[in-house]
Protein backbone atom coordinates (compact mmCIF):
# COMPACT_ATOMS: atom_id res chain seq x y z
CA UNK A 1 0.00 0.00 0.00
CA UNK A 2 1.54 3.09 -1.32
CA UNK A 3 1.21 5.37 2.47
CA UNK A 4 1.90 9.14 2.25
CA UNK A 5 3.11 11.43 3.95
CA UNK A 6 5.67 9.41 5.95
CA UNK A 7 4.37 10.44 9.31
CA UNK A 8 1.20 8.37 8.54
CA UNK A 9 2.51 5.62 7.81
CA UNK A 10 2.47 4.10 11.27
CA UNK A 11 -1.43 5.05 11.55
CA UNK A 12 -2.13 3.10 8.67
CA UNK A 13 0.48 -0.13 8.92
CA UNK A 14 -2.81 -2.46 10.03
CA UNK A 15 -4.84 -1.50 6.93
CA UNK A 16 -2.45 -4.53 5.40
CA UNK A 17 -3.89 -8.17 5.81
CA UNK A 18 -0.09 -9.35 6.53
CA UNK A 19 0.64 -7.29 9.46
CA UNK A 20 -1.50 -8.94 12.17
CA UNK A 21 -0.83 -10.38 16.00
CA UNK A 22 0.88 -14.04 15.91
CA UNK A 23 1.62 -15.09 19.64
CA UNK A 24 -1.44 -13.11 21.15
CA UNK A 25 -4.17 -10.97 19.63
CA UNK A 26 -5.64 -7.97 21.25
CA UNK A 27 -9.23 -7.88 21.71
CA UNK A 28 -10.74 -6.35 18.72
CA UNK A 29 -12.72 -2.97 19.87
CA UNK A 30 -16.67 -2.74 19.06
CA UNK A 31 -17.47 -0.91 16.03
CA UNK A 32 -18.36 2.62 17.85
CA UNK A 33 -22.19 3.83 17.31
CA UNK A 34 -21.75 7.26 14.92
CA UNK A 35 -24.18 9.85 14.98
CA UNK A 36 -25.63 10.46 11.25
CA UNK A 37 -26.89 13.37 12.15
CA UNK A 38 -23.36 14.93 13.30
CA UNK A 39 -21.50 12.94 10.12
CA UNK A 40 -24.22 14.48 7.68
CA UNK A 41 -23.48 17.99 9.51
CA UNK A 42 -19.54 17.27 9.13
CA UNK A 43 -19.70 16.59 5.61
CA UNK A 44 -22.15 19.95 4.84
CA UNK A 45 -18.93 21.78 6.62
CA UNK A 46 -15.80 19.75 4.78
CA UNK A 47 -18.27 20.88 1.04
CA UNK A 48 -17.30 24.21 2.00
CA UNK A 49 -13.89 23.95 3.39
CA UNK A 50 -10.90 24.88 1.21
CA UNK A 51 -9.68 21.44 1.48
CA UNK A 52 -12.75 20.76 -0.75
CA UNK A 53 -11.82 23.79 -3.37
CA UNK A 54 -11.38 21.97 -6.49
CA UNK A 55 -14.50 19.09 -5.65
CA UNK A 56 -17.40 20.33 -8.00
CA UNK A 57 -20.47 20.82 -6.03
CA UNK A 58 -22.54 17.96 -8.29
CA UNK A 59 -19.74 15.76 -7.64
CA UNK A 60 -19.78 15.80 -4.01
CA UNK A 61 -23.43 15.48 -3.77
CA UNK A 62 -23.20 12.79 -6.03
CA UNK A 63 -21.30 10.52 -3.99
CA UNK A 64 -21.70 12.06 -0.56
CA UNK A 65 -22.48 8.71 1.68
CA UNK A 66 -26.02 8.40 3.15
CA UNK A 67 -24.25 6.83 6.54
CA UNK A 68 -20.52 6.75 8.12
CA UNK A 69 -19.06 2.89 8.10
CA UNK A 70 -18.03 2.51 11.85
CA UNK A 71 -16.43 -0.52 10.87
CA UNK A 72 -13.37 1.62 9.22
CA UNK A 73 -13.11 2.84 12.62
CA UNK A 74 -12.85 -0.24 14.57
CA UNK A 75 -10.42 -0.99 12.05
CA UNK A 76 -8.57 2.13 13.14
CA UNK A 77 -8.19 1.56 16.58
CA UNK A 78 -7.91 -2.05 16.29
CA UNK A 79 -4.10 -2.21 16.81
CA UNK A 80 -2.66 -6.06 17.77
CA UNK A 81 -0.74 -6.63 20.86
CA UNK A 82 2.33 -8.62 18.78
CA UNK A 83 3.33 -8.53 15.74
CA UNK A 84 4.48 -11.30 12.86
CA UNK A 85 7.89 -12.71 12.93
CA UNK A 86 10.06 -11.73 10.23
CA UNK A 87 9.28 -15.83 9.14
CA UNK A 88 5.91 -15.83 9.54
CA UNK A 89 5.52 -12.57 7.44
CA UNK A 90 7.25 -13.75 4.81
CA UNK A 91 6.30 -17.05 4.13
CA UNK A 92 3.03 -15.53 3.67
CA UNK A 93 3.68 -12.78 1.19
CA UNK A 94 6.68 -15.38 -0.74
CA UNK A 95 5.55 -18.75 -0.92
CA UNK A 96 5.47 -21.21 -4.05
CA UNK A 97 1.96 -20.27 -5.34
CA UNK A 98 2.79 -16.29 -5.79
CA UNK A 99 6.30 -16.96 -7.15
CA UNK A 100 4.53 -18.98 -9.81
CA UNK A 101 2.04 -16.20 -10.46
CA UNK A 102 5.02 -13.89 -10.73
CA UNK A 103 6.53 -15.92 -13.23
CA UNK A 104 3.21 -16.14 -15.47
CA UNK A 105 2.71 -12.20 -14.98
CA UNK A 106 6.39 -11.05 -16.27
CA UNK A 107 5.80 -13.79 -19.22
CA UNK A 108 2.27 -12.20 -20.00
CA UNK A 109 3.29 -9.17 -19.75
CA UNK A 110 7.03 -8.98 -21.25
CA UNK A 111 6.55 -6.26 -23.75
CA UNK A 112 4.73 -3.88 -21.08
CA UNK A 113 7.59 -4.54 -18.91
CA UNK A 114 9.87 -3.71 -21.22
CA UNK A 115 8.77 -0.52 -22.11
CA UNK A 116 8.18 0.42 -18.55
CA UNK A 117 11.99 -0.31 -17.92
CA UNK A 118 12.89 1.73 -20.69
CA UNK A 119 11.37 4.62 -19.80
CA UNK A 120 11.87 5.00 -16.14
CA UNK A 121 14.81 2.89 -15.52
CA UNK A 122 12.80 0.40 -13.12
CA UNK A 123 14.18 -3.46 -13.06
CA UNK A 124 10.58 -5.57 -14.53
CA UNK A 125 10.70 -7.93 -11.56
CA UNK A 126 10.97 -4.87 -9.06
CA UNK A 127 7.78 -3.82 -10.57
CA UNK A 128 6.47 -7.34 -10.22
CA UNK A 129 7.36 -7.65 -6.75
CA UNK A 130 5.78 -4.51 -5.83
CA UNK A 131 2.86 -5.78 -7.43
CA UNK A 132 2.43 -9.20 -5.98
CA UNK A 133 2.98 -8.28 -2.84
CA UNK A 134 0.14 -5.80 -2.69
CA UNK A 135 -2.47 -7.29 -4.43
CA UNK A 136 -0.89 -10.98 -5.47
CA UNK A 137 -1.10 -9.61 -9.42
CA UNK A 138 -4.34 -8.18 -9.05
CA UNK A 139 -6.28 -10.57 -7.33
CA UNK A 140 -6.93 -9.46 -4.26
CA UNK A 141 -8.24 -5.90 -4.62
CA UNK A 142 -9.83 -3.88 -1.58
CA UNK A 143 -13.53 -3.84 -1.00
CA UNK A 144 -14.20 -1.34 1.13
CA UNK A 145 -15.82 1.64 -0.57
CA UNK A 146 -13.81 4.99 -1.08
CA UNK A 147 -15.90 7.37 -0.27
CA UNK A 148 -17.53 6.13 2.56
CA UNK A 149 -14.29 5.10 4.17
CA UNK A 150 -12.94 8.26 3.89
CA UNK A 151 -15.60 10.45 4.63
CA UNK A 152 -15.93 8.63 7.82
CA UNK A 153 -12.27 8.90 8.81
CA UNK A 154 -13.00 12.51 7.91
CA UNK A 155 -15.41 12.87 10.44
CA UNK A 156 -14.69 10.88 13.42
CA UNK A 157 -11.54 9.87 16.06
CA UNK A 158 -7.95 10.80 15.02
CA UNK A 159 -6.45 11.84 11.74
CA UNK A 160 -9.50 13.59 10.80
CA UNK A 161 -7.31 16.19 8.44
CA UNK A 162 -5.09 13.77 6.85
CA UNK A 163 -7.90 11.89 5.84
CA UNK A 164 -10.47 14.85 4.68
CA UNK A 165 -7.49 15.01 2.19
CA UNK A 166 -7.72 11.79 1.05
CA UNK A 167 -10.90 11.91 0.68
CA UNK A 168 -11.05 15.55 -1.36
CA UNK A 169 -8.25 13.54 -3.65
CA UNK A 170 -10.62 10.59 -4.29
CA UNK A 171 -13.49 12.73 -5.37
CA UNK A 172 -11.03 14.69 -7.48
CA UNK A 173 -9.65 11.27 -9.18
CA UNK A 174 -13.67 10.37 -10.34
CA UNK A 175 -13.97 14.06 -11.44
CA UNK A 176 -10.94 13.95 -13.42
CA UNK A 177 -12.32 10.84 -15.21
CA UNK A 178 -9.98 8.60 -14.66
CA UNK A 179 -11.50 5.84 -12.64
CA UNK A 180 -15.27 4.83 -12.83
CA UNK A 181 -17.47 5.50 -9.61
CA UNK A 182 -17.78 1.79 -8.72
CA UNK A 183 -14.33 1.01 -9.12
CA UNK A 184 -13.15 3.56 -6.65
CA UNK A 185 -13.21 0.54 -3.83
CA UNK A 186 -10.30 -0.65 -1.51
CA UNK A 187 -8.68 -1.02 1.59
CA UNK A 188 -10.27 0.50 5.19
CA UNK A 189 -7.66 3.31 4.77
CA UNK A 190 -8.19 3.84 1.08
CA UNK A 191 -5.33 2.65 -0.54
CA UNK A 192 -6.73 1.41 -4.10
CA UNK A 193 -5.68 -0.05 -7.31
CA UNK A 194 -3.71 -2.66 -8.22
CA UNK A 195 -0.68 -1.58 -6.72
CA UNK A 196 -2.75 0.36 -3.75
CA UNK A 197 -1.54 3.87 -4.18
CA UNK A 198 -3.66 6.18 -1.72
CA UNK A 199 -5.79 9.50 -3.31
CA UNK A 200 -2.55 11.82 -2.96
CA UNK A 201 -0.31 9.46 -4.33
CA UNK A 202 -2.64 8.80 -7.25
CA UNK A 203 -2.78 11.99 -8.70
CA UNK A 204 0.50 13.49 -7.66
CA UNK A 205 2.35 10.19 -9.49
CA UNK A 206 0.01 8.37 -11.33
CA UNK A 207 0.53 7.96 -15.38
CA UNK A 208 -1.26 6.92 -18.23
CA UNK A 209 1.07 4.53 -19.85
CA UNK A 210 -0.98 3.03 -22.84
CA UNK A 211 -2.20 6.61 -23.99
CA UNK A 212 -5.67 5.79 -23.58
CA UNK A 213 -6.69 8.92 -21.76
CA UNK A 214 -6.99 7.91 -18.40
CA UNK A 215 -4.77 6.73 -15.50
CA UNK A 216 -6.43 3.93 -14.18
CA UNK A 217 -4.80 1.75 -12.10
CA UNK A 218 -7.69 -0.42 -10.97
CA UNK A 219 -8.74 -1.93 -14.37
CA UNK A 220 -5.25 -0.98 -16.46
CA UNK A 221 -2.24 -3.28 -15.52
CA UNK A 222 -0.26 -1.34 -17.41
CA UNK A 223 -1.10 2.31 -15.99
CA UNK A 224 -0.79 0.41 -12.92
CA UNK A 225 3.06 -1.13 -13.21
CA UNK A 226 3.99 2.01 -15.12
CA UNK A 227 2.72 4.13 -12.39
CA UNK A 228 4.86 2.03 -9.53
CA UNK A 229 7.93 2.42 -11.55
CA UNK A 230 7.29 5.68 -11.78
CA UNK A 231 6.86 6.05 -8.19
CA UNK A 232 10.01 4.34 -7.37
CA UNK A 233 12.03 6.29 -9.83
CA UNK A 234 11.01 9.33 -8.15
CA UNK A 235 11.90 7.92 -4.74
CA UNK A 236 15.33 7.57 -5.98
CA UNK A 237 15.46 4.46 -7.71
CA UNK A 238 19.19 3.62 -9.57
CA UNK A 239 19.15 1.61 -12.66
CA UNK A 240 20.95 -1.39 -13.31
CA UNK A 241 21.93 -1.30 -9.51
CA UNK A 242 20.34 -4.39 -7.46
CA UNK A 243 17.93 -4.00 -4.36
CA UNK A 244 21.57 -5.63 -2.34
CA UNK A 245 22.02 -9.75 -1.85
CA UNK A 246 22.22 -12.41 1.03
CA UNK A 247 25.33 -12.01 3.09
CA UNK A 248 27.31 -14.65 4.83
CA UNK A 249 28.95 -12.70 8.19
CA UNK A 250 32.52 -13.79 9.77
CA UNK A 251 33.13 -16.56 12.77
CA UNK A 252 32.54 -13.74 15.33
CA UNK A 253 31.26 -10.97 13.65
CA UNK A 254 29.09 -8.74 15.31
CA UNK A 255 26.86 -5.79 14.53
CA UNK A 256 23.92 -3.74 14.62
CA UNK A 257 21.31 -3.82 12.28
CA UNK A 258 21.31 -0.61 10.65
CA UNK A 259 20.48 -0.26 7.05
CA UNK A 260 20.73 3.49 6.91
CA UNK A 261 24.80 3.41 7.83
CA UNK A 262 25.71 2.96 4.48
CA UNK A 263 29.43 1.65 3.74
CA UNK A 264 31.24 1.23 0.33
CA UNK A 265 31.36 -2.69 -0.39
CA UNK A 266 35.05 -2.84 -0.22
CA UNK A 267 34.62 -1.72 3.53
CA UNK A 268 31.90 -4.66 3.87
CA UNK A 269 34.46 -6.87 1.87
CA UNK A 270 37.54 -5.92 4.26
CA UNK A 271 34.90 -6.88 7.03
CA UNK A 272 34.98 -10.37 5.98
CA UNK A 273 31.61 -10.56 4.41
CA UNK A 274 30.26 -12.35 1.41
CA UNK A 275 27.78 -13.43 -0.74
CA UNK A 276 25.64 -16.03 1.07
CA UNK A 277 27.07 -19.07 -0.82
CA UNK A 278 30.25 -18.12 -0.14
CA UNK A 279 31.47 -15.83 -3.07
CA UNK A 280 32.88 -12.63 -3.34
CA UNK A 281 30.71 -9.44 -2.77
CA UNK A 282 30.22 -8.17 -6.08
CA UNK A 283 30.46 -4.60 -7.50
CA UNK A 284 27.54 -3.61 -8.45
CA UNK A 285 26.17 -1.43 -5.48
CA UNK A 286 28.45 2.09 -4.62
CA UNK A 287 26.87 1.69 -0.97
CA UNK A 288 24.90 0.13 1.97
CA UNK A 289 23.95 -0.85 4.69
CA UNK A 290 23.39 -3.95 7.15
CA UNK A 291 20.27 -5.35 7.60
CA UNK A 292 19.80 -7.90 10.29
CA UNK A 293 15.72 -8.70 10.52
CA UNK A 294 16.28 -11.81 13.03
CA UNK A 295 19.54 -10.26 14.79
CA UNK A 296 23.03 -11.98 13.60
CA UNK A 297 21.81 -15.29 14.11
CA UNK A 298 19.60 -15.12 10.94
CA UNK A 299 20.26 -14.55 7.72
CA UNK A 300 21.93 -11.18 7.12
CA UNK A 301 21.68 -8.49 4.04
CA UNK A 302 23.65 -5.62 2.32
CA UNK A 303 20.95 -3.60 0.80
CA UNK A 304 21.34 -0.65 -1.14
CA UNK A 305 19.08 2.59 -2.19
CA UNK A 306 16.62 0.94 -4.32
CA UNK A 307 15.73 -0.89 -0.94
CA UNK A 308 15.13 1.89 0.36
CA UNK A 309 12.82 2.61 -2.54
CA UNK A 310 10.79 -0.41 -1.66
CA UNK A 311 11.18 0.55 2.29
CA UNK A 312 9.73 4.07 0.76
CA UNK A 313 5.99 2.27 -0.45
CA UNK A 314 5.34 1.61 3.32
CA UNK A 315 7.50 2.01 6.02
CA UNK A 316 8.52 -1.72 6.85
CA UNK A 317 12.08 -3.25 6.50
CA UNK A 318 9.94 -6.53 6.46
CA UNK A 319 7.50 -5.20 3.69
CA UNK A 320 10.90 -4.34 1.59
CA UNK A 321 12.55 -7.48 2.03
CA UNK A 322 9.47 -9.49 0.64
CA UNK A 323 9.36 -7.41 -2.60
CA UNK A 324 13.24 -7.75 -2.89
CA UNK A 325 12.98 -11.42 -2.42
CA UNK A 326 9.73 -12.01 -4.39
CA UNK A 327 11.76 -10.02 -7.11
CA UNK A 328 14.78 -12.45 -6.97
CA UNK A 329 12.67 -15.45 -7.27
CA UNK A 330 10.71 -14.07 -10.12
CA UNK A 331 14.16 -13.29 -12.03
CA UNK A 332 15.50 -16.58 -11.08
CA UNK A 333 12.38 -18.45 -11.73
CA UNK A 334 12.64 -20.80 -9.59
CA UNK A 335 9.66 -21.56 -7.16
CA UNK A 336 11.41 -24.85 -5.86
CA UNK A 337 12.46 -23.06 -3.11
CA UNK A 338 11.32 -19.86 -1.37
CA UNK A 339 14.14 -19.93 1.37
CA UNK A 340 16.92 -18.10 2.43
CA UNK A 341 20.47 -19.62 2.36
CA UNK A 342 20.46 -18.85 5.79
CA UNK A 343 17.86 -20.28 7.65
CA UNK A 344 15.46 -18.03 10.41
CA UNK A 345 16.68 -18.37 13.99
CA UNK A 346 13.67 -20.73 14.93
CA UNK A 347 12.36 -24.56 15.37
CA UNK A 348 9.36 -23.54 14.22
CA UNK A 349 8.97 -21.29 10.54
CA UNK A 350 6.15 -20.10 9.06
CA UNK A 351 3.49 -21.35 6.58
CA UNK A 352 2.74 -21.04 3.31
CA UNK A 353 -0.83 -20.16 2.26
CA UNK A 354 -1.61 -23.54 1.24
CA UNK A 355 -0.42 -24.99 4.33
CA UNK A 356 -3.08 -22.19 5.91
CA UNK A 357 -5.74 -23.20 3.76
CA UNK A 358 -4.78 -26.93 5.00
CA UNK A 359 -5.17 -25.81 8.73
CA UNK A 360 -8.53 -24.15 7.99
CA UNK A 361 -9.74 -26.85 6.38
CA UNK A 362 -8.89 -29.25 8.78
CA UNK A 363 -10.26 -26.44 11.34
CA UNK A 364 -13.98 -26.80 9.45
CA UNK A 365 -13.90 -30.96 9.46
CA UNK A 366 -13.31 -30.59 13.06
CA UNK A 367 -16.11 -28.14 13.70
CA UNK A 368 -14.66 -25.48 14.25
CA UNK A 369 -16.93 -22.48 12.45
CA UNK A 370 -14.26 -20.15 11.19
CA UNK A 371 -15.71 -19.05 7.53
CA UNK A 372 -14.03 -20.27 5.08
CA UNK A 373 -11.14 -21.06 3.61
CA UNK A 374 -8.96 -18.68 2.34
CA UNK A 375 -5.71 -18.85 3.20
CA UNK A 376 -5.50 -15.72 5.47
CA UNK A 377 -4.68 -16.83 9.11
CA UNK A 378 -7.35 -14.05 10.69
CA UNK A 379 -9.03 -13.48 14.16
CA UNK A 380 -11.56 -16.35 13.58
CA UNK A 381 -8.68 -18.36 12.54
CA UNK A 382 -6.71 -17.92 15.37
CA UNK A 383 -9.04 -17.76 17.71
CA UNK A 384 -10.04 -21.57 16.48
CA UNK A 385 -6.42 -23.00 16.44
CA UNK A 386 -6.12 -21.06 20.15
CA UNK A 387 -9.22 -23.45 21.04
CA UNK A 388 -7.77 -26.66 19.11
CA UNK A 389 -4.83 -25.88 21.58
CA UNK A 390 -6.10 -25.83 24.67
CA UNK A 391 -8.32 -28.95 24.12
CA UNK A 392 -5.55 -31.18 22.98
CA UNK A 393 -3.11 -29.85 25.60
CA UNK A 394 -0.96 -28.07 22.95
CA UNK A 395 1.21 -25.42 24.77
CA UNK A 396 1.50 -22.75 24.51
CA UNK A 397 -1.54 -22.58 23.21
CA UNK A 398 -1.01 -19.35 21.38
CA UNK A 399 -3.63 -18.99 17.88
CA UNK A 400 -0.45 -19.61 15.60
CA UNK A 401 -0.30 -20.75 12.83
CA UNK A 402 3.26 -22.17 12.67
CA UNK A 403 4.68 -25.46 11.13
CA UNK A 404 4.51 -27.21 14.46
CA UNK A 405 1.12 -26.82 14.10
CA UNK A 406 0.21 -27.83 10.60
CA UNK A 407 1.72 -31.19 11.35
CA UNK A 408 -0.14 -31.42 14.38
CA UNK A 409 -3.38 -30.73 12.72
CA UNK A 410 -2.70 -32.49 9.82
CA UNK A 411 -1.35 -35.66 11.72
CA UNK A 412 -3.77 -35.25 14.58
CA UNK A 413 -2.41 -34.55 17.92
CA UNK A 414 -1.34 -37.37 20.35
CA UNK A 415 -2.07 -37.20 23.82
CA UNK A 416 1.17 -38.55 26.33
CA UNK A 417 -0.05 -42.10 26.45
CA UNK A 418 -2.53 -42.26 24.10
CA UNK A 419 -2.87 -43.95 21.16
CA UNK A 420 -4.81 -41.97 19.14
CA UNK A 421 -5.44 -37.84 18.51
CA UNK A 422 -7.47 -37.12 21.81
CA UNK A 423 -10.92 -35.41 21.02
CA UNK A 424 -12.44 -32.48 23.07
CA UNK A 425 -14.94 -33.59 25.66
CA UNK A 426 -18.89 -31.79 24.00
CA UNK A 427 -19.14 -28.19 24.91
CA UNK A 428 -16.30 -27.75 26.58
CA UNK A 429 -15.17 -24.28 28.64
CA UNK A 430 -13.93 -23.06 25.30
CA UNK A 431 -17.36 -23.26 23.42
CA UNK A 432 -15.63 -26.55 21.47
CA UNK A 433 -17.78 -27.68 18.93
CA UNK A 434 -18.25 -31.62 18.04
CA UNK A 435 -19.09 -33.19 14.98
CA UNK A 436 -20.71 -36.10 13.37
CA UNK A 437 -19.97 -37.51 9.99
CA UNK A 438 -23.26 -38.63 8.06
CA UNK A 439 -24.05 -39.69 4.25
CA UNK A 440 -27.42 -37.84 3.51
CA UNK A 441 -29.72 -40.20 1.13
CA UNK A 442 -33.11 -40.02 -0.07
CA UNK A 443 -33.67 -42.97 2.63
CA UNK A 444 -32.37 -41.29 5.18
CA UNK A 445 -33.96 -37.55 5.05
CA UNK A 446 -33.79 -36.72 8.96
CA UNK A 447 -30.39 -34.96 8.74
CA UNK A 448 -31.23 -33.03 6.06
CA UNK A 449 -32.41 -29.05 6.36
CA UNK A 450 -34.34 -27.17 4.54
CA UNK A 451 -31.44 -25.59 3.07
CA UNK A 452 -29.86 -28.31 2.40
CA UNK A 453 -32.03 -30.69 0.96
CA UNK A 454 -30.74 -34.61 0.77
CA UNK A 455 -31.02 -35.13 -3.78
CA UNK A 456 -27.95 -37.35 -3.86
CA UNK A 457 -26.75 -40.33 -2.69
CA UNK A 458 -23.58 -39.46 -2.48
CA UNK A 459 -23.87 -36.15 -1.01
CA UNK A 460 -21.80 -35.81 2.65
CA UNK A 461 -22.44 -33.02 5.15
CA UNK A 462 -20.75 -33.31 8.65
CA UNK A 463 -22.97 -32.65 11.23
CA UNK A 464 -22.30 -29.86 13.42
CA UNK A 465 -23.17 -29.33 17.21
CA UNK A 466 -23.11 -25.66 18.79
CA UNK A 467 -22.60 -25.95 22.89
CA UNK A 468 -25.91 -23.86 22.57
CA UNK A 469 -27.78 -26.72 20.95
CA UNK A 470 -27.79 -25.55 17.22
CA UNK A 471 -27.27 -28.07 14.26
CA UNK A 472 -25.65 -27.10 11.15
CA UNK A 473 -24.99 -29.22 8.29
CA UNK A 474 -22.01 -28.88 6.44
CA UNK A 475 -21.19 -30.17 2.84
CA UNK A 476 -18.02 -32.02 2.80
CA UNK A 477 -18.33 -34.02 -0.86
CA UNK A 478 -16.48 -30.71 -2.39
CA UNK A 479 -14.54 -29.50 0.34
CA UNK A 480 -16.56 -27.02 1.14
Amino acid sequence: MRLTPLSTLSLLAAAIGFSLASTAQAARPEAPNLSNTEFQQCLDDLKNSSKFRGVNSSTFDNYRPTQPDPSVIQSLNYQPEFQKDVWDYLSVLVDKERVEDGIRAKRQWADTLRSIESRYGVKAEHVLGVWGVESNFGQTLGKKPLFESLATLSCFDRRQSYFQGEYANALKIVQNGDIAPNDMTGSWAGAFGQTQFMPSTFLELAVDFDGDGRRDLVNNVPDALASTANFLDNRGYRTGEPWGYEVKLPNGFWAASNRKDKKSISHWRNQGLTLANGNSLPSDLSSAGLLLPAGIEGPAFLVGKNFDTFYSYNASENYALAIAHLSDLITSENSSKTDFITAWPTDDPGISRQQAKDIQQALLNAGYDIGGVDGIIGDNTRTAIQQYQSSRGIFPADGRAGQKFHRQIMQGHVQPGSSRPSMPAPADRMGQLIQQQTTITPSNPSYASPSQPATSSNVRYRRVVGIDGVTRLVRVDEGS
